[in-house]
């Protein structure tokens, strides 16, 4: 769960914060989940050391670098590609709930199809962090299927932080779903998390 908003501005005049940083790298698809299901949309993220999926990002020392030059090296070890990330792709900033004196800074920034093919092979191929702080980067199944597969399945994995609902802001912020689908995949996703509780 996300905490208390605030401004970028703000939260780098808060002392004794240490700042998180990570990104949702999207692109659109012509692709379709066995020749029928429109796929329409692709978002990256990644299976982290620990078994929880989040974003790609990390801790970033505002006193040293701007939060984007940090994000973007933080990119280069965990999908080992170069990729610029201005202040227009910054989105939201929270005082975390959990850890304390955390301020989350979230970034989305959209590339072509073949940009995000690029980081799927450099995160395996030559990404520092490949297989010990990142297990793998994957693809958000942002399709809905018969018995709550695809979406609905995926949000019931354990995230780290406030990674799921910077997820669902995301993809609200972006249009990448609208509302009512959004709102259908977390619907059936708490009905299969009850289903399997009983």
């Amino acid at each position: 769960m996300a905490g208390q908003e605030i401004s970028k501005g703000e939260s780098l005049l808060l002392k004794g914060h240490r700042h998180a940083c990570h990104i949702m790298i999207h692109a659109d698809t012509d692709a379709k989940l066995f020749g029928k299901t429109p796929i329409k949309h692709i978002v990256l993220m990644q299976m982290r050391f620990d078994g929880l999926l989040g974003f790609p990002g990390g801790l970033v020392n505002p006193g040293e670098e701007t939060l984007e030059a940090g994000l973007s090296r933080e990119l280069w070890e965990e999908i080992g590609v170069a990729l610029k990330v201005g202040p227009e792709d910054h989105c939201s900033s929270c005082l975390a709930l959990s850890p304390p004196n955390l301020v989350t800074h979230f970034y989305t920034k959209k590339l072509s199809e073949e940009e995000v093919r690029e980081i799927e092979r450099a995160a395996v191929s030559s990404a520092a962090d490949h297989g010990l702080e990142v297990m793998g980067m994957f693809r958000v199944p942002l399709y809905c299927l018969k018995r709550g597969g695809g979406f609905p399945s995926f949000l019931l994995h354990a995230f780290v932080g406030s990674a799921r609902s910077q997820l669902i802001s995301g993809l609200r912020a972006l249009g990448l779903l609208s509302p009512a689908q959004l709102q259908a995949a977390l619907a059936k996703a708490e009905e299969l998390r009850q289903s399997s509780s009983h």
